[in-house]
């Protein structure tokens, strides 16, 4: 049986418990819902033990080949904005979407203010993809307290929209970045949200940058399904986008947008201090080299493998 948009009747998790417990119970039950567990644990009774999760993300590269990743980069991973017959009708379609989440979804899920409002924290949080929040500034620009604006990053992490990625701390003689970053998930949806409909007006948009590391970051996390992902940064400049704990062993990444990326002081840095077993770069470019030893350029096209040898 399949069950969608469970997030709407939060009361069948009740009914669905007893009969995942029926003895020699030939049913099977597929959940469908856009929010998380922890989200819907708050209305719902639990089904620990009874139930696996599964996160399903929009179209990914290793789906539609290499040659598309441009075109995936620019409209996102959701079907209907992906495969509409026109850049015009995919802004469309993401135009309607972050519609649609601001008037229906978020309210179903506790939010109190109103649709414009929540629009204007849209287009804030778009300014932040890629960086450290600055939740007082947010607070000001919107009048409303600091805890509340905190509140709603939480729910919209948990209707997937954003991800909210930790900071990794190491017991070092340095001051390191105690504070989250911010990216918004589907590459799209933020498009839409920086006016970038087409490839030319991405191109030359001044969050390029930040676009192309948010949508890497995404792919790398699906690809190389890691035991836990952090960020690492400390005050004097030293950083690493994705700190990956996988198979036992501690992975780095650095997303660069450029031609032949280089070895770093920076990169030198993340490798000592962290204890890195190897250190991947990922670029566009189409060859994969040594920048030296246990770092690897790797070309963004390529699927992630965190087992690999540097």
């Amino acid at each position: 049986m399949v069950i969608d948009e469970v997030q709407r009747r939060p009361d069948l998790f009740p009914v669905l418990r007893v009969l995942a417990d029926r003895d020699e119970n030939p049913a099977r039950f597929l959940v469908l819902g856009s929010a998380g567990p922890d989200l819907l644990r708050q209305s719902a009774e639990s089904l620990a033990g009874r139930i696996e999760y599964l996160e399903l993300t929009g179209f990914q590269v290793a789906e539609l080949g290499a040659a598309r990743m441009p075109e995936l980069w620019l409209r996102g991973g959701f079907p209907r904005s992906l495969l509409a017959t026109s850049d015009e009708d995919s802004l469309i379609w993401r135009k309607s979407y972050v519609q649609t989440f601001v008037e229906r979804d978020l309210p179903r899920f506790g939010a109190e203010l109103g649709a414009s409002t929540l629009h204007r924290l849209l287009l804030l949080l778009a300014h932040y993809h890629g960086q450290v929040a600055n939740l007082r500034a947010l607070a000001t620009a919107l009048e409303i307290g600091e805890s509340t604006v905190r509140r709603y990053l939480d729910l919209m992490e948990h209707l997937f929209l954003i991800r909210q990625l930790r900071p990794w701390h190491e017991n070092l003689k340095k001051r390191q970045v105690k504070r989250p970053k911010l990216y918004f998930r589907d590459s799209g949806v933020f498009h839409h949200l920086i006016g970038a409909g087409t490839m030319g007006e991405l191109l030359t948009n001044p969050r390029l940058g930040a676009s192309w590391e948010g949508f890497v970051l995404e792919k790398t996390l699906v690809e190389a399904s890691p035991d836990q992902a952090y960020f690492w940064g400390t005050h004097a400049g030293a950083e690493l986008d994705l700190l990956l704990f996988a198979r036992g062993r501690r992975i780095g990444v650095e997303i660069k947008r450029v031609d032949a990326p280089r070895r770093t002081p920076s990169m030198t840095a993340a490798l000592r201090d962290l204890a890195l077993d190897a250190l991947f770069v990922v670029y566009p470019g189409d060859l994969r080299y040594e920048l030296g030893e246990r770092i690897t350029a790797v070309p963004a096209a390529d699927r992630f493998a965190p087992e690999a040898p540097a």
